[in-house]
Formats: C-alpha cells, sequence, structure tokens
C-alpha cells in the first residue's frame, strides 16, 4: 500500500514539474538548427536572393522554370490505380494527398489541441461606409490548465449588417482584429464627459486652469464625425473590401493569426503549438506556423456556427501572400468552410514547388521554415544521412493541395509584378496548379476555369481577364500585392454560385 502511495505520488510531482518547466527560449537560428539536427541534416542548400543584381538571384527565365515537369498524377493511387469515381477520390485517392500534406509539407495538427471558449467582449451598433451593422469583438480562450505558463487567445470581430434578413454568408479574412467605427456618444454626452475631465484635470493640475480659460472652446475630446475618424470621404476606385462585402450584404469577420501562433521561428514554443508542446521544440511532423492559423480560423467557424446572423454553411477564408498560403491551408483542410478567396499565396499556397521561378522550396526550409512541418526542411538539403532531396522529391504538390478544396469555391488571386505584386509569387506557376488542379473539381461534378487540363500547354489568359464559370476561378488583376481589386468579381462570382441576393439570404 505504501509503495502504491509513494508511486502515485511521484507521479504527481513528475506531472506538476512538467506544468510548471518554462518554454524553452531558443532564437529561430536555434530552433532551425535543433530541427536540422533530428532530421539529420548537414547542409542545406540556400534559397534564391529576390535581389536580381545577387550571385544568387531567383530564376525568371521561362526557360529555365520547369527542371522537374512531371508533377503528381492527383488522380492516380500510390497502387498505380486511376481514380475514376467520386467515391474513389473521397475514400482513397484524397487521403492518400492529405497523409503527404501533413506529413511533409504543413504538419499534423495534435489530436489532444485544447478546447477554446469564446467570450463576447464587445456588442457594438456601428456603421460600414453608409451601412448600419452590428459588431462584435470576441476573445477566443484556448484551455491552458494542462501548461498555465503559455496563454493563447484568439482575437476576432464579427461584423454583420444590421438590416439583414436573414442569416448572411461571411467571409474571414486574416488580418487584425478591430472594430470598423465604434460607435461614439452623443454631442450632449461628450460635452459632458468634457466638462468633468477638465474638472478632474484642473483638479490634479490647477495650472492647466489658465489654458482652459485662454481656450474655451477646446475640449479634450472633440466630437466625432457620423461617418467615423475620417469624417466622410470620396473614396477613388472600389470600396474597401469590408464595405463591398456589407453592401452586397454579406457579413466578415477578422482574425490576428498573431494571437494565434507567431509569425517567427522563436515563436515555435509558444502560441497555440508551444501550448500543446508544453513549451518544447517541435518534432518534425509538427505543424507548423500556416497549419496553426487554419486551426485558429477553423475555431473561429465553430463560434459562427453558434451565430443565429450568420449562414455558417456559406462561410468564405480569405488572405494574402503568407495569408493568402494559410487561407488555401485552410480550405484544403478544414471541409467545412464553403469558399476561399486565395491573394498571391506564392511557395506554399499555390505555386507549384516543382517549379524553378522566384520563390523556391529552399525559401521555406531556411528563413520562412516555421511556416512548414518539420520534414519539408528535407527537401532543401543537400548534405543529410538521408543524402540528398530537391523538389521533385516531395510527394505531392500545389495542384494537390488546390484539388483538396473541390467542389467548393476557390478562387485564385493574383496582381502583375509591374504594380507590385512580385515575379517571386510566379503567378505562372500558381496557374499551372490551378489548370492541373480542375481535373479534380470535374470528377466531383464542379466545373473547373474551363480550359483543359494540360498544365504543360495552357497559356495565362490577359491581366483582367476573369475565369469564373465554376467552382474553380482565376483572375489576375492589374493591381499590386492585395486581392483587393478582384473583391467584386469574388462576390458576384460566389453569390451566383450560392444563389444569393445582397438583401439576406438566399
Amino acid at each position: 500500500m505504501k509503495t502504491t502511495v509513494f508511486f502515485f505520488l511521484l507521479a504527481c510531482a513528475v506531472t506538476a514539474k512538467a506544468q510548471n518547466a518554462a518554454p524553452v527560449n531558443f532564437t529561430a537560428d536555434q530552433d532551425h538548427q535543433n530541427m536540422m539536427k533530428q532530421l539529420g541534416i548537414k547542409t542545406l542548400r540556400n534559397g534564391p536572393s529576390g535581389d536580381e543584381s545577387a550571385p544568387n538571384h531567383a530564376n525568371y527565365d521561362e526557360a529555365l522554370a520547369n527542371p522537374y515537369p512531371d508533377l503528381p498524377d492527383a488522380l492516380t493511387l500510390k497502387n498505380g490505380k486511376k481514380v475514376t469515381t467520386a467515391e474513389m477520390w473521397w475514400k482513397q485517392r484524397r487521403p492518400e494527398i492529405v497523409e503527404d500534406m501533413e506529413r511533409e509539407v504543413y504538419g499534423r495538427i495534435p489530436a489532444n489541441v485544447p478546447k477554446v471558449t469564446w467570450t463576447v467582449k464587445v456588442t457594438d451598433k456601428e456603421r460600414v461606409g453608409f451601412f448600419p451593422v452590428i459588431a462584435k469583438q470576441l476573445i477566443g480562450h484556448v484551455d491552458n490548465s494542462a501548461y498555465p505558463l503559455i496563454n493563447v487567445n484568439i482575437e476576432m470581430t464579427l461584423v454583420v449588417p444590421a438590416n439583414a434578413k436573414g442569416p448572411v454568408p461571411v467571409l474571414m479574412m486574416f488580418g487584425r482584429s478591430a472594430l470598423p467605427a465604434p460607435a461614439q456618444p452623443s454631442p450632449a454626452d461628450v460635452e459632458k464627459v468634457n466638462t468633468a475631465l477638465k474638472e478632474l484635470l484642473v483638479k490634479e493640475h490647477p495650472e492647466l486652469k489658465t489654458i482652459f480659460e485662454q481656450y474655451p472652446a477646446y475640449n479634450p475630446i472633440p466630437e466625432q464625425s457620423p461617418f467615423g475618424p475620417g469624417g466622410f470621404q470620396v473614396a477613388k476606385g472600389d470600396p474597401p473590401t469590408a464595405t463591398q462585402l456589407i453592401a452586397n450584404g454579406w457579413g466578415y469577420v477578422l482574425i490576428d493569426p498573431s494571437s494565434i501562433q507567431a509569425d517567427n521561428g522563436e515563436g515555435l514554443t509558444k502560441g497555440i503549438i508551444g501550448l500543446v508542446n508544453k513549451g518544447q521544440p517541435r518534432k518534425p511532423e509538427d505543424w507548423g506556423a500556416l497549419r496553426a492559423w487554419s486551426w485558429g480560423a477553423a475555431r473561429a467557424l465553430d463560434y459562427l456556427e453558434t451565430e443565429t446572423s450568420v449562414d455558417a454553411k456559406h462561410v468564405g477564408i480569405e488572405g494574402v501572400s503568407r495569408y493568402g498560403k494559410a487561407a488555401l491551408v485552410t480550405l484544403a483542410f478544414e471541409p467545412r468552410f464553403a469558399m476561399g478567396l486565395i491573394g498571391s499565396s506564392g511557395e506554399g499556397g499555390a505555386k507549384l514547388h516543382r517549379r524553378n521561378f522566384g520563390e523556391a522550396v529552399e525559401s521555406l526550409t531556411g528563413g520562412e521554415y516555421y511556416w512548414m512541418a518539420g520534414n519539408f526542411m528535407k527537401y532543401g538539403a543537400s548534405e543529410a544521412t538521408f543524402g540528398a532531396k530537391t523538389a521533385k522529391d516531395i510527394p505531392v504538390d500545389a495542384h494537390e493541395l488546390i484539388a483538396l478544396c473541390a467542389p467548393r469555391f476557390t478562387f485564385i488571386s493574383y496582381g502583375i509584378p509591374e504594380q507590385g505584386d512580385a515575379k517571386w509569387l510566379d503567378q505562372q506557376g500558381s496557374y499551372m496548379a490551378t489548370v492541373a488542379a480542375g481535373s479534380v473539381f470535374k470528377l466531383l461534378g464542379a466545373k473547373d476555369i474551363g480550359v483543359s487540363n494540360d498544365y504543360k500547354t495552357e497559356k495565362m489568359p490577359p491581366v483582367n481577364t476573369g475565369l469564373l464559370d465554376g467552382e474553380l476561378a482565376w483572375r489576375q488583376h492589374d493591381g499590386g500585392h492585395t486581392d483587393a481589386p478582384n473583391v467584386k468579381y469574388f462576390i458576384a462570382w460566389a453569390n451566383k454560385l450560392m444563389h444569393y441576393g445582397k438583401e439576406g439570404g438566399k
């Protein structure tokens, strides 16, 4: 009996020690080196430079862009059998692709990720442009009782039209969580606040009495314009994305990725990844930041499914650049998202890994390694216990990531290099991936972008020419590193597919 009690107390002590052990504080370089050691990598190839005058500048010559021209066939099983039915896709081929993507590219979401509890901090009646809205700021607290030394609180804002006749579709966007235009007190109430504030200031600092007497019309809190802090302004070009969404009867969500997982390597022992690992470094198959951000978006969708103002069956995900990568990963792995607007996502997003054009696999095995699973670093190795590996050795590619979104609405968006959507992103390689993914959409009874699925021969359409007739869509606008010029096309395209009217409801 005494022995049993002893071992029970010992187990409790070990558990308590694990709970109280401080997180490992690696620098990004130390964390990177730790993963290289785990994988048996001695040296990695350097990624290309974005500076075209540098000796190791990225390739922008199409003649050299396809050293590995043959992509894995999205519709061929590992045993060589062709996928000819939707059932074969769902039960056999899709699980194969998901397994490879998780193990080798983006990492696995652990089975023991703690529960998230959502709390509404603020509910406010506001305006987006001229349109009345209901705005809520929320915090999603991740249960950290198993490791109290790390706190994760997901920050999110939900905005819906105040006068909708029913539940509305919502576009979730990666970005800072902020209310659109916090409601202000009436002029009479502002005057009361100013009077009281002046009295308190003079009581605390008597020398201010002379200043207030010299400027009797001055108020510490100025009266706000009814159109928000900037007043009424006539904007050039399209209205802001939020205004376009609300004007068309949609709602939107802003979810802050940094509140889920830091956008750097030193943060991997903190945030949600660090919380689950109890402050210890990752293992090779553990998730990276892209997958962590996508997990956070899925938890936000959990909350939206409880909101009567939201049509939870028609929630989309949006992001640009690194958040475009995260949006595509979210849409691919979380089937409850109905649609996605994937902006300028580049390597790790819609761009083919096997392309040698601009950003490369080596870019993400070096500086931005933390976006990906540790295992992804193997494909940038020049010397390792397993030999050398290149992009050709990755068992999957970007066209299959896009294919995982099928048959849901998937809009791939880019701008042009002349306006700042750099060649580095490889618009052509992303178009090739979109073309190749189309065969899966068609197998599942959806429409693709309306061209053949021969990614080796199909040419990108002219700028500002949308291929928007199917559930898979492509449009390259004439702007820069943003998806804003494509938002109006995205809304019209999604509304048509959903049979949705801007008054709210179907």
